[in-house]
Protein backbone atom coordinates (compact mmCIF):
# COMPACT_ATOMS: atom_id res chain seq x y z
CA UNK A 1 0.00 0.00 0.00
CA UNK A 2 1.56 3.28 -1.08
CA UNK A 3 0.85 5.53 1.77
CA UNK A 4 -3.36 5.48 1.05
CA UNK A 5 -5.64 3.87 1.81
CA UNK A 6 -7.11 1.27 -0.87
CA UNK A 7 -10.57 1.18 0.26
CA UNK A 8 -11.14 5.03 0.92
CA UNK A 9 -9.51 5.40 -2.98
CA UNK A 10 -12.28 2.39 -3.66
CA UNK A 11 -14.68 5.01 -2.14
CA UNK A 12 -14.18 7.52 -4.36
CA UNK A 13 -14.29 5.17 -7.49
CA UNK A 14 -10.03 5.20 -7.68
CA UNK A 15 -7.90 2.36 -8.44
CA UNK A 16 -6.78 0.84 -4.93
CA UNK A 17 -3.37 0.03 -6.43
CA UNK A 18 -2.28 3.78 -6.55
CA UNK A 19 -5.42 6.06 -5.47
CA UNK A 20 -4.76 7.89 -8.70
CA UNK A 21 -6.75 6.37 -12.23
CA UNK A 22 -10.50 5.67 -12.53
CA UNK A 23 -11.48 2.25 -11.36
CA UNK A 24 -14.57 2.97 -13.39
CA UNK A 25 -14.98 3.40 -17.09
CA UNK A 26 -18.49 3.60 -17.07
CA UNK A 27 -21.39 4.34 -14.75
CA UNK A 28 -20.91 0.47 -12.92
CA UNK A 29 -18.18 -1.05 -15.63
CA UNK A 30 -15.02 -1.56 -14.34
CA UNK A 31 -12.02 0.07 -16.13
CA UNK A 32 -9.69 -2.64 -17.61
CA UNK A 33 -6.21 -1.03 -16.59
CA UNK A 34 -5.85 1.94 -14.34
CA UNK A 35 -4.69 4.98 -16.58
CA UNK A 36 -2.30 6.30 -13.80
CA UNK A 37 -0.14 2.80 -13.04
CA UNK A 38 -1.40 0.65 -15.32
CA UNK A 39 -2.61 -2.10 -12.79
CA UNK A 40 -4.99 -4.66 -14.02
CA UNK A 41 -8.55 -4.08 -13.08
CA UNK A 42 -9.86 -6.57 -15.37
CA UNK A 43 -8.92 -9.60 -12.67
CA UNK A 44 -11.50 -7.82 -9.96
CA UNK A 45 -15.08 -9.46 -9.91
CA UNK A 46 -17.18 -7.96 -7.12
CA UNK A 47 -20.29 -10.43 -7.86
CA UNK A 48 -23.33 -9.25 -5.92
CA UNK A 49 -22.23 -7.87 -2.82
CA UNK A 50 -22.96 -4.50 -3.70
CA UNK A 51 -26.37 -5.29 -4.20
CA UNK A 52 -26.84 -6.96 -1.01
CA UNK A 53 -25.53 -3.90 0.73
CA UNK A 54 -27.43 -1.48 -1.20
CA UNK A 55 -30.78 -3.32 0.15
CA UNK A 56 -29.90 -3.37 3.36
CA UNK A 57 -28.64 0.44 3.60
CA UNK A 58 -31.01 1.66 1.33
CA UNK A 59 -34.11 -0.73 1.34
CA UNK A 60 -34.70 -1.57 5.56
CA UNK A 61 -34.92 2.48 6.37
CA UNK A 62 -37.36 3.23 2.86
CA UNK A 63 -39.20 0.69 3.72
CA UNK A 64 -39.76 1.11 7.17
CA UNK A 65 -40.15 5.04 6.64
CA UNK A 66 -43.12 4.03 3.98
CA UNK A 67 -44.61 1.68 6.24
CA UNK A 68 -44.62 4.02 8.94
CA UNK A 69 -45.52 6.87 7.09
CA UNK A 70 -48.24 4.92 6.11
CA UNK A 71 -49.94 3.31 9.13
CA UNK A 72 -48.98 6.99 10.86
CA UNK A 73 -50.72 8.96 8.69
CA UNK A 74 -52.68 7.26 6.00
CA UNK A 75 -51.98 9.19 3.07
CA UNK A 76 -53.25 8.41 -0.44
CA UNK A 77 -51.15 5.76 -2.19
CA UNK A 78 -49.79 8.31 -4.36
CA UNK A 79 -48.18 10.25 -2.12
CA UNK A 80 -46.62 7.11 -0.91
CA UNK A 81 -44.77 6.69 -4.21
CA UNK A 82 -44.41 10.04 -4.85
CA UNK A 83 -42.41 10.44 -1.73
CA UNK A 84 -40.60 6.90 -1.14
CA UNK A 85 -39.91 5.69 -4.76
CA UNK A 86 -37.66 8.55 -5.72
CA UNK A 87 -35.83 8.15 -2.46
CA UNK A 88 -35.80 4.30 -3.50
CA UNK A 89 -34.00 5.05 -6.75
CA UNK A 90 -31.74 8.11 -5.13
CA UNK A 91 -30.37 5.81 -2.64
CA UNK A 92 -30.18 2.70 -4.46
CA UNK A 93 -28.35 4.39 -7.73
CA UNK A 94 -26.37 6.85 -4.78
CA UNK A 95 -25.01 3.54 -2.93
CA UNK A 96 -24.27 1.35 -6.03
CA UNK A 97 -20.86 2.76 -7.45
CA UNK A 98 -19.48 3.90 -3.85
CA UNK A 99 -20.47 0.24 -2.65
CA UNK A 100 -18.81 -1.31 -5.69
CA UNK A 101 -15.87 0.24 -5.11
CA UNK A 102 -15.29 -0.54 -1.56
CA UNK A 103 -15.40 -4.16 -2.59
CA UNK A 104 -13.20 -3.91 -5.40
CA UNK A 105 -10.78 -2.24 -3.40
CA UNK A 106 -11.14 -4.83 -0.26
CA UNK A 107 -10.36 -7.64 -2.54
CA UNK A 108 -7.40 -5.71 -3.61
CA UNK A 109 -6.48 -5.37 0.14
CA UNK A 110 -6.71 -8.54 0.91
CA UNK A 111 -5.16 -10.07 -2.50
CA UNK A 112 -8.29 -12.05 -2.70
CA UNK A 113 -7.52 -12.25 -7.23
CA UNK A 114 -4.70 -14.50 -6.04
CA UNK A 115 -6.75 -16.98 -4.74
CA UNK A 116 -7.58 -20.13 -6.64
CA UNK A 117 -10.86 -22.10 -7.37
CA UNK A 118 -9.63 -25.14 -9.35
CA UNK A 119 -7.34 -26.76 -6.04
CA UNK A 120 -4.19 -26.36 -8.04
CA UNK A 121 -1.60 -24.36 -5.59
Amino acid sequence: MRGHNPLLAGLAGRCPNCGEGPLFSGFLKVAERCEACGYDLAKADSGDGPVVFVILLAGFPCVFGALFTQFAFDPPIWVTMVIWMPLILILSFGLMRPLKGVLLAAQFANKASEARRDGQD
